[in-house]
């Protein structure tokens, strides 16, 4: 095992495969000279060069085409957006073209292109640069969406993106990037797409929470346990898109309760689809009503203070656990 930052873990992806397949490339706003706004290619285009890493200009929509271009034809691009609010101008060839064009070509073309960046909020970059997208590219077919929270999820989910035949959102959270974990030193580590994992066993309450929120609900788990003697079960979906939902179910079934802590809004969310996918599987195995911990329903603040008011963190994680264990 290597300490390494998530960071490091997918600057660590990316060069294993970029060594491993000749068809994959990286293209995106400052990925190359400048190694990437958060560092996270730093290095790749002095090792691999102007063909192989790419420096694009701020035309999010025109890059994003040459992608799915190239991904038709059978490279293997991975587009960074410098953040995924700038891939909403992209989203006409995310949505209409890779998305669909496997289906639309009677199975001709598959578009094996992975979109990545931060996702998310940041620190007070206020309500343009702090979006949750989950949920809105989940609501698309033929799109895969990935969330990783760890280092080592960071490399293996990032490397089985890459290999996977279909498109790949691959969403990153920016305060998540310094963070450090364990990661195996192999480079034919992968984590497979669609799997869930616990993050931590319990048997009192259940937090399905992912990216940023895990570490939080793994905080406020934490607190619960030492305070009142509440085993919390923490599962990480992953992958939003395809869901695990046999793990969360199997998981409430042996908790009865269950906490969702997300980033994103609350309406229309991921948090609201596995609520109800959890009623629809467990519904006699819940002894409390579903609490859900969310961002507020607001444009993300500029100032520090209503930023963090606006935000899921530990304290109403707790509150939500206490809530549904009538503590």
């Amino acid at each position: 095992m290597a300490e390494l930052t998530i960071r490091d873990a997918l600057n660590e992806a990316l060069r294993e495969e970029l060594n491993r397949d000749e068809n994959v490339f990286i293209m995106g706003e400052e990925v190359a000279e400048y190694d990437g706004a958060y560092k996270v290619t730093r290095g790749l285009w002095k090792d691999f060069g102007n063909k192989r890493v790419i420096d694009t200009p701020i035309t999010e929509l025109g890059f994003a085409a040459v992608g799915v271009g190239a991904a038709m034809a059978g490279l293997r691009p991975v587009v960074e957006f410098m953040t995924f609010n700038f891939s909403i101008l992209a989203s006409d060839q995310i949505i209409n073209h890779a998305a669909k064009m496997l289906y639309m070509s009677g199975g001709q073309f598959n578009v094996p292109i992975v979109f990545r960046g931060p996702n998310g909020s940041a620190y007070q970059v206020s309500s343009q640069h702090s979006h949750a997208l989950e949920a809105f590219y989940a609501n698309f077919p033929g799109l895969k969406v990935v969330m990783p929270s760890t280092a080592a999820d960071a490399k293996g989910l990032l490397k089985s993106s890459i290999r996977d035949d279909n498109p790949v959102i691959f969403m990153e959270q920016e305060r998540m990037y310094g963070l450090k974990g364990d990661v195996p030193e192999d480079e034919d580590f992968t984590i497979p797409l669609g799997k869930a994992d616990i993050k931590r066993e319990g048997t009192d309450c259940t937090i399905v929470a992912r990216s940023m929120t895990v570490p939080l609900a793994y905080q406020a788990a934490e607190q619960v346990q030492k305070e009142f003697d509440v085993s919390v079960e923490v599962v990480d979906p992953r992958t939003i898109k395809p869901l695990d939902i046999d793990t969360i179910v199997e998981s409430v079934k042996k908790t009865n309760r269950l906490v969702i802590a997300e980033e994103s809004h609350s309406f229309a969310s991921v948090g609201a689809e596995i609520s109800h996918q959890v009623m629809e599987n467990a519904f006699d195995y819940l002894d409390a009503p579903i609490k859900r911990i969310s961002t507020v329903e607001a444009p993300m603040p500029y100032a520090k203070n209503l930023e963090e008011a606006a935000l899921p963190d530990v304290p109403k994680i707790v509150e939500a656990i206490k809530e549904v264990c009538y503590l």
